[in-house]
This record gives C-alpha cells, sequence and structure tokens, in this order.
C-alpha cells in the first residue's frame, strides 16, 4: 500500500537523523484482539540507538527493542497485520496515517512547533540518590573497586541499594525525621542497604541521626562495624542480636526490617508498634505460621488444591493481616512489589506511616480468619500480650 510505505520512508527518515519523538499505533483490526496499542520512543542500548517499543494489552505490557535496520520492518508488520492508525512526531512534523476498513490509506502531514532534539543520553541515564563517586564502604563491601568505581559484577546491587534509597526518600517526604532520628535496621545482614540508607541521610541529606543494625551472625557484625570506623560514619553501629530478643536502647523512630523469617517479621513489627515508630518498614520472607493453620473454604479448594498456589494464598493471608492490624493500631499501610523477582522470589513489602487508628480493622481481620479457618496469627498474640 503507497501510504504505508510513505508512512514508512517518514519513520526511516526520523530514525535515521534521531529527530523521532514519539510513535504510536492504535486502532486494531481486531475486536478480539488484546493487543490495544504500541508506544515507541527512541533510546540507547550498549550505546546503540533502538526504537523501543511498549505494546500495551489488555492486562499487561509488554517491551520490545528493535535495532533501527529492523524498526521499520516492525512496524511494517503490525500496520499491516494489527492496526488502522499511525501517529508519528519528530521534532518539527506530524505524520498521520488512517487506514479504512477496505484497505485504503491516508496519509496527511503538518508542521508543528519545532521541539526540542531527542536526548538519547536521558533515555539511557537515570539520576540515582547516590551517584557514582568514590565512596570506601561500596569498596569494602565488593560493590566497587579500588579506584571508586561500581565493578560489572557490582552494578546490580548498587541498582538495589539506589531503588531502597528512592522508596524511602519517598516515603520521608510524606514522614520526615527529625535531626537525631533514631533507625534501627533489623536482620541487616552484610549492610549493603544499611550502609547505603546512612550515607544518603547524613552526607547527601545532612540529616543526622543515630543507626543500628541488628544481625544475628557475629562475624558480619565485627565486618561492618569496622567498615563503619573507617568510613567514619559515627553514627551508625552493628550488634549481635536475635529479633525476638532484641530490645532497642531508647526509642525507635523508624523501624526496617527485611526478609526476616517467618515470625520474625511479626516480632519487628510488633518493636515498631510498641515504641510508636513514625515508619515501619518490613519485607516478609517466609510465611510457615498462617500456611500450617489455614484451613480454606471449599469454594476455594479447586485451586488451592496445588501446593503453590496454597503458599501464595498464606503469604497473602499473613501480609494482609499484618497490614490490617497496623492500621488497627494507627498506622496507614502500603504493600506493594518491593524488587523483580530476577533479584527474589521474596518481593513483597509492607510500609507503615503514623497516622489515626482505623478499628474497623478488627472486624475485617475477623472475617479473614473465620474464612479461612485460622485461630490465631502471631502479630495478633504479640500486640496482646503488649496490652495485658
Amino acid at each position: 500500500m503507497e501510504a504505508i510505505e510513505t508512512f514508512l520512508d517518514h519513520l526511516s527518515q526520523a530514525l535515521t537523523s534521531q529527530q523521532l519523538s514519539k510513535l504510536t499505533l492504535s486502532k486494531n483490526r481486531s475486536a478480539q484482539s488484546d493487543l490495544k496499542n504500541v508506544y515507541a520512543r527512541l533510546v540507547l542500548i550498549k550505546e546503540e540507538p533502538h526504537l523501543s517499543c511498549t505494546l500495551r494489552f489488555a492486562t499487561r505490557d509488554e517491551t520490545k527493542n528493535f535495532h533501527l535496520t529492523q524498526a521499520t520492518a516492525a512496524i511494517n508488520k503490525w500496520l499491516t497485520e494489527d492496526f488502522r492508525q499511525a501517529e508519528l512526531f519528530t521534532v518539527s512534523e506530524q505524520t498521520s496515517l488512517m487506514i479504512s476498513k477496505k484497505g485504503k490509506g491516508l496519509l496527511r502531514s503538518r508542521a508543528i512547533a519545532t521541539r526540542e532534539p531527542v536526548s538519547l543520553k536521558h533515555n539511557q541515564q537515570k539520576q540515582r540518590p547516590l551517584t557514582e563517586r568514590p565512596r570506601p564502604y561500596l569498596t569494602s563491601l565488593g560493590i566497587a573497586g579500588q579506584d571508586g568505581q561500581i565493578l560489572q559484577n557490582g552494578r546490580r546491587k548498587f541498582r538495589q541499594i539506589n531503588k531502597y534509597i528512592e522508596l524511602i526518600s519517598h516515603l520521608l517526604r510524606e514522614q520526615p525525621l527529625s535531626k537525631g532520628a533514631r533507625i534501627v535496621d533489623m536482620g541487616s545482614g552484610k549492610g549493603y542497604l544499611t550502609f547505603g540508607l546512612y550515607d544518603y541521610l547524613v552526607n547527601e541529606t545532612q540529616l543526622p541521626i543515630k543507626m543500628t543494625g541488628v544481625e544475628l551472625r557475629p562475624d558480619l557484625v565485627k565486618i561492618c562495624n569496622t567498615i563503619a570506623e573507617q568510613n567514619k560514619f559515627q553514627g551508625l553501629e552493628f550488634i549481635a542480636g536475635d529479633i525476638h530478643q532484641y530490645q532497642p536502647d531508647g526509642g525507635i523512630d523508624m523501624l526496617i526490617a527485611l526478609h526476616a523469617c517467618d515470625t520474625a517479621t511479626d516480632e519487628a513489627i510488633a518493636k515498631g508498634i510498641r515504641a510508636q515508630a513514625e515508619l515501619i518498614i518490613v519485607a516478609p520472607c517466609c510465611h510457615k505460621q498462617v500456611r500450617k493453620a489455614m484451613q480454606p473454604p471449599v469454594t476455594l479448594q479447586p485451586m488451592l488444591q496445588h501446593g503453590i498456589l496454597l503458599e501464595r494464598q498464606a503469604e497473602m493471608l499473613t501480609d494482609a493481616i499484618r497490614s490490617l492490624l497496623l492500621e488497627a493500631n494507627g498506622y496507614k499501610t502500603k504493600v506493594f512489589e518491593f524488587i523483580g523477582t530476577e533479584h527474589t522470589p521474596k518481593n513483597v513489602m509492607i510500609t507503615a506511616i503514623k497516622s489515626q487508628p482505623r478499628p474497623e480493622a478488627l472486624e475485617e481481620i475477623k472475617d479473614l480468619k473465620s474464612q479461612f479457618g485460622i485461630e490465631r496469627h502471631h502479630l495478633e498474640d504479640l500486640l496482646v500480650k503488649m496490652t495485658n
């Protein structure tokens, strides 16, 4: 079809000159198709320009990247098989393609107000809370080399640290910490996230804090304390202890517990509630206690007869009750995916900000427990002990 060929010529020129602002494909030829739209833009991948296409389906999005030598052919295939409308924007022109149900094409172009040239560098780089300048603790942790540059095999961990800090910085905009705030990180492990958060708060935002990492393994505690001393992180210390037994020396303004196993997450939440912490952040790990006690309703038996689905239901139920118990005790909560499953399958995070109690949450917990035949939840037991 001549109109499609002319449109593809416009696209090819825009790609070659790197003047493409955006491209959209719409009006699917088949009403039964699950593919609704395609949105495309220029990006850099390994220093090479590509056309990045987001395929929007009814219930999900997918991204496909095409080298410029393949991009025009991919768009041609979608236009001839899937879509009847396309809009192409360059820095100075808009080109529209309409294809009738009989296959007749109509092409229109018009000049538009000149836009800024497309910056592929902007598409490639993302501003992170921790910039890639020498940070000696990252060298000690094996994330950076002796020259301070992030190692190739440390980039994924460095991205994870920045993602974690971004998440917490958003929470702090809603609930700022005061100077001298006490942060307790229960189950701090090797300290990657603990060091990163301390560095960001003290050195990037100039917020003096007192931070304690609680870790069961004494060898890791010794290593982390040595790194803290070498970096003159005077407000950061690590202590050896178990979450169940740990008693904070003073108050807690922010409590963090990432990947604490099973009821250790409940212990951490309870300590945060008891201390009236302004912020509670947990990423639960195992969910054994509720799963063992679950007696799903008959209507769900066909679905939950499979072990993996039963486990996921137990995880959702456990974390839902945790969230509701926090709300009943005066917190506003969010439950979401922390990091992708390529890092860890245990990727749910619960954040809680001090707010007003929501008493009706207790009735909602009661209904959930009744529906799944659960008599108790460990966090509920801990909170009952607190009031006695």
